[in-house]
């Protein structure tokens, strides 16, 4: 497998429009995600949890309490767009935050609520959302550009799957399973 194999396990995004079907399958994906994502590391032993998934790469533990971070992030983002006219959002430093205290050594389980609760209600309101509501968008400084919420949404849901699959391949290449 390749470094780019490894670094992006379902390839890079490309947006490609919106339509119908593609918002509720964006949608189905956040929302199983959770449950996906807790059967694939809920067995992990602290050994396996601080694997990274690639040379120089993120441990699992910090790629679950990434995916949390990334969760209340994109949710807000939502909320925001959704709000306010054109609001400029905060970016997070992912970097330098997976690698403070709590992503480095603290247990998975409250990351995994927080995913759990946050995409539950984060997809309750995708689907409430109007078509209208998808055009909405909000200011990215780093970027420099506006970010629709219909690209968002399946930006958040590859990035989303991406991390899972990173763990999914990890375990795979380990040859993991419950009883290692």
């Amino acid at each position: 497998m390749t470094l780019e194999e490894i670094r992006f396990p379902i390839g890079i995004y490309k947006f490609n429009g919106m339509n119908e079907q593609q918002k509720m399958q964006w949608i189905a994906e956040l929302e199983q995600l959770s449950g996906l994502l807790d059967s694939a590391v809920c067995w992990m032993n602290d050994k396996q949890l601080d694997t990274p998934y690639r040379d120089g790469g993120w441990t699992v533990r910090q790629t679950v309490h990434h995916m949390a971070d990334a969760a209340m992030n994109g949710f807000t983002r939502f909320k925001l767009a959704l709000t306010e006219d054109t609001p400029v959002i905060k970016p997070f430093e992912q970097v330098g935050w997976a690698a403070t205290a709590d992503s480095i050594s603290m247990p998975i389980e409250p990351s995994l609520l927080i995913i759990d609760g946050i995409l539950k209600r984060w997809t309750n309101l995708l689907r409430a959302m109007q078509p209208t509501d998808y055009l909405r968008h909000f200011m990215h400084p780093e970027l420099g550009k506006t970010i629709k919420l219909n690209y968002f949404l399946g930006a958040s849901a590859w990035h989303m799957h991406h991390h899972y699959m990173q763990i999914v391949r990890l375990t795979e290449h380990r040859q993991w399973s419950i009883e290692t």
